[in-house]
């Protein structure tokens, strides 16, 4: 992807589409007594430009809201229902009319995930995948919905007996002759995508001291290099997916094409969580997202695109668990955003001065004007990088500072770049974590003073 000079996108219209490049879409999830009916939450999605969605289950309401939105959804059939999906083809004939059927083509369901995480899943339903799997595939060609929606199963990353180096990924041995070598060979004879579930933060939080913060948030950083291989790695969940090629190789799968069916950062965490927190969160699906647009693989598949749900749309307040598992959303049940994430695909030389109305986003200072400026303390290089993101991914308007406009004068970095953190900043709404880069700067409540440059205080 190419990045130039100023961006025809903000950072609140999320674009989830690019040529030549990987997909990125988003889970809805529902483990909440708080949530926006289905209408407003499609409304929100389109509003991103969200155009895929992935559901944890086939609610009626959801389907329906879904209807003539253009966007594509992979709905599940829960794990409770594995047994007696495996057991009788007359439950997924069912299954399949009343809760898939029913509802194309006006909703593009293009996938169902059999199941979720069902190797660790408590109830001990591992033994009813495959043959669910089959039963559902069956369903699906006896209504004549098998060449539109395929059929795979999310397995997390705990499936593996290795993961490092990423060349020695290996399925835990338990698993790969009931249950992974049979999985994967319908996958292939239905040309269908492996499903993995990869969160860098778990690994991260494990293994803080042996792990770069840098690395698993797709900062820069010295990387990691395979040392089975030589491949060189720039961030952990490149890693973690190649370990799932590497393991599915050594089954003598090569073949199988892999979607990463979750993957996020929460915004907020225990204690005991280490890494948990927003500027991380928006660091990491920042990241992701940058990197999935870029187009390129992972270094053992670097000519597939890499395709990718983050977790999750909302926060989920009724989730048992740690303080982190109630807050992996990007939204706010209220839709206010839980921190700015540059999920831009395309870009342009010249802004062109149709700034897309802003997502609200909660503000410190609702109350009043406030301004974004640079921190003069900070090093020349933060101001650089900033001033650098601002004007480009960021789109900031910066025709005033460039040379011969009215806010060229006084000609510094300070300067410049103050008035492309402020232009940012308002763009967003003021939102919070809207006026940081990084530490390079802050807010105040007075007008900026730099020469006769005026600064705005809205968009």
């Amino acid at each position: 992807m190419a990045l130039f000079v100023l961006s025809l996108l903000t950072l609140s219209a999320i674009s989830f589409t690019h040529a030549d490049s990987g997909m990125i879409g988003v889970n809805y999830g529902r483990i909440a007594d708080n949530l926006p009916a289905p209408e407003k939450v499609v409304e929100l999605l389109k509003s991103q430009g969200i155009n895929r969605v992935k559901l944890y289950d086939t609610d009626k309401s959801v389907l329906t809201a879904l209807a003539n939105s253009g966007i594509k959804v992979v709905v599940s059939l829960p794990n409770e229902n594995l047994a007696a999906a495996s057991a009788d083809q007359s439950y997924t004939d069912n299954w399949v009319q009343e809760n898939v059927k029913k509802y194309t083509p006006a909703t593009d369901i293009e996938a169902i995930a059999v199941g979720n995480e069902v190797f660790v899943d408590p109830r001990n339903t591992t033994a009813y995948l495959v043959q669910a799997m089959k039963n559902i595939q069956s369903s699906l060609v006896k209504f004549n919905l098998d060449e539109s929606i395929k059929v795979s199963s999310p397995i997390a990353l705990s499936a593996l007996a290795n993961s490092y180096p990423p060349s020695s990924g290996s399925f835990k041995p338990d698993l790969i002759e009931p249950v992974i070598k049979p999985m994967l060979d319908l996958l292939r004879k239905t040309s269908s995508h492996i499903m993995v579930n990869a969160y860098p933060f778990f690994a991260y939080a494990a293994n803080a001291d042996k792990i770069s913060l840098d690395y698993a948030l797709f900062k820069e950083n010295a990387g990691n290099v395979d040392s089975g291989n030589g491949l060189k790695y720039s961030n952990l969940l490149d890693a973690q997916i190649d370990a799932v090629f590497a393991a599915m190789a050594a089954v003598g799968f090569n073949d199988v094409k892999l979607v990463v069916t979750e993957t996020g950062w929460p915004s907020a965490g225990d204690e005991n969580e280490i890494g948990a927190g927003s500027a991380n969160a928006a660091a990491y699906n920042g990241g992701l997202v940058k990197r999935v647009l870029t187009g390129n693989g992972t270094p053992l598949k670097p000519k597939e695109p890499l395709n990718v749900y983050l977790f999750a749309l909302f926060n989920e307040n009724q989730k048992t668990g740690p303080t982190s598992e109630r807050n992996y959303g990007l939204f706010y049940p209220n839709e206010n955003k839980v921190y700015d994430v540059p999920f831009s695909a395309k870009s342009t030389l010249v802004n062109d001065g149709k700034d897309k109305v802003p997502v609200k986003t909660p503000s410190s200072h609702a109350g009043g004007q406030t301004w974004c400026v640079a921190n003069g303390k900070t090093t020349k290089e933060k101001l650089q990088e900033g001033l650098d993101y601002a004007c480009g991914e960021g789109s900031a308007d910066c025709r005033p500072i460039q040379k011969g406009a009215t806010c060229y004068d006084p000609e510094s970095l300070e300067a410049h770049a103050s008035y492309a953190f402020n232009s940012y900043y308002q763009k967003n709404a003021r939102g919070v974590g809207t006026c940081d880069f990084g530490g390079a700067a802050y807010v105040v409540s007075q007008p900026p003073k730099y020469g006769k440059c005026e600064f705005p205080t809205g968009h």
